[in-house]
């Protein structure tokens, strides 16, 4: 499982250390954020301790209000639990009994000047990108009409030269031979390049492109949606391909099922334009409507009046 740690959390979306103890550093695991209201109030059932808890001005007002030896009990009992680090938001003060108790469980408190609801956006999203399940794949990525589609193969196949041509028919490129993927949600795969072969591609007997410079900016995009794969084999006589398209197949990528379709390579054909296709009805089905079955229903029907 992947994990982050809170010291670089603090690097990255520049939060101030109220107090770290040397030599120490939480990992967090879950993108969940907690508001230890309930705790503050005194209630520990089902304490959520191993995610990042939140102070807002809520919490903060009525831990205010409470005597100084309920406060001391109940930070008390907060702190001894392993939580990974306490934020205050909105530039709140953090009172010295609280930073006692971190230091007595060698806790992390941070702060922000921003909003509460604001900074728990930004935080989720941040752990969100960090967490999530990654996997590289050996393929070419292109944005063709807004629909992500990721062209794998084997070696030789013509995959960077589809991608090629499409990029000279007004699409976009994201990645060519190596596609890192991140599960971001439940059903949304998103993908890009790695740093170092971002907007190049390789023609063999050519050689690396910079297609960013070839094409332009519009040419390029950093990150696109994986909608559907396309996989391209060379044709062999006698072998089966799908015609009609009624039952749709899907490649499972990430444990996210995404539809997948097998175009045969010969002399003749143009994949570059039947990518194209591909992705209007893509869309086309998104939106209800399906020429393949429709046009079964239509067969059935006649075969119903005969």
């Amino acid at each position: 499982m992947k994990k982050v740690y809170v010291r670089d959390i603090v690097r990255d979306l520049n939060l101030d250390v109220v107090y770290m103890p040397d030599k120490v550093d939480y990992t967090i695991r879950s993108s969940d954020i907690n508001r230890p209201g309930l705790q503050l109030a005194g209630y520990f059932g089902d304490f959520s301790y191993d995610r990042i808890q939140i102070i807002g001005r809520g919490e903060y007002n009525y831990f205010e209000h409470l005597d100084k030896e309920t406060r001391s009990q109940r930070l008390d009992k907060m702190f001894s639990y392993e939580i990974p680090a306490l934020i205050a938001t909105r530039g709140l003060k953090v009172n010295e009994d609280t930073i006692n108790s971190a230091k007595k469980y060698e806790r992390i408190i941070l702060a922000t000047s921003m909003n509460t609801t604001r900074f728990i956006n930004k935080v989720s999203n941040y752990l969100n990108e960090k967490l999530a399940p990654t996997k590289t794949m050996h393929g070419v990525l292109v944005d063709v009409d807004g629909i992500g589609i990721l062209i794998i193969g084997e070696s030789g196949v013509g995959k960077s030269e589809t991608a090629l041509e499409l990029v000279k028919r007004g699409h976009r490129l994201v990645a060519d031979d190596a596609v890192e993927i991140r599960r971001i949600d439940e059903d949304l795969l998103l993908a890009q390049a790695p740093e170092t072969i971002r907007h190049l591609i390789e023609i063999r007997g050519v050689g690396i492109l910079d297609i960013k410079s070839l094409y332009g900016v519009g040419a390029v995009k950093l990150s696109k949606n994986v909608d559907m794969v396309i996989e391209l084999q060379i044709w062999e006589e006698g072998k089966y391909y799908d015609r009609l398209g009624i039952d749709e197949q899907h490649m499972s990528i990430l444990d996210v099922p995404v539809e997948h379709l097998v175009i045969p390579v010969r002399p003749g054909r143009n994949i570059a334009m039947i990518i194209e296709v591909a992705a209007k009805n893509h869309r086309q089905k998104a939106m209800g409507y399906n020429a393949a079955k429709d046009f079964n229903d239509r067969l059935m029907k006649k075969l119903e009046e005969k």
